[in-house]
């Protein structure tokens, strides 16, 4: 119905912006990772999705035409919606979203607030098939190291978001050897 939508930001609230579209404002919600790079004023282009309910029409936006199609296929797991798609995308990168599928680590999708280790194993069963696994080859997606995992769980433990603390891992230079110095590494790219 709705597939993109372009204009200025006018206002941002907890979980949605206010995009001015001509001569009216659009409530879309976004992945707060994303919210957060946003400023009132600011031009935006957005892939959306409509979703409708009984007695709500809502519509949802992302950055790139991958995270839209994610949002889409994580729509089609029992039990998840669209606030907790949205949640899934806020807190892991599509990339992220991939080596959890390929690697069947449920313990990445659980770091995401909402989602058990139950869930996460049926999340994981269900996009087994619907994420190819040419798709994972094309991304060039290594398994995550051990160290690696608890720099992680050390960043999101500190209260970085799983997405940030993944980005600091992926910069961390290759002399960072040990834990300790991954995270210290780590620590100083996240400071302000």
């Amino acid at each position: 119905m709705i597939s993109r939508i372009r204009g200025r930001i006018e206002q941002i609230e907890t979980n949605f912006a206010v995009v001015d579209v001509g001569a009216f404002g659009v409530n879309v919600f976004l992945p707060p990772a994303q919210l957060r790079h946003y400023q009132p004023g600011q031009a935006v282009a957005l892939f959306t999705f409509l979703h409708l309910r009984e007695q709500e029409l809502a519509l949802f936006g992302f950055e790139s035409e991958e995270e839209l199609q994610l949002f889409q296929v994580l729509l089609g797991v029992a039990g998840v919606g669209p606030r907790l798609a949205l949640n899934i995308l806020s807190h892991l990168t599509p990339d992220a979203l991939r080596l959890a599928v390929a690697n069947d680590e449920p313990a990445l999708l659980t770091r995401v607030p909402g989602i058990g280790v139950k869930n996460a194993r049926k999340i994981l069963f269900y996009l087994k098939d619907k994420i190819a696994p040419a798709e994972l080859d094309a991304a060039g997606i290594a398994r995550i190291s051990e160290e690696d995992a608890e720099v992680i769980d050390a960043l999101t433990t500190l209260g970085y978001s799983v997405v940030e603390a993944q980005r600091a891992v992926q910069r961390l230079p290759a002399e960072a050897q040990g834990v300790e110095e991954r995270l210290r590494a780590a620590l100083t790219q996240l400071a302000p």
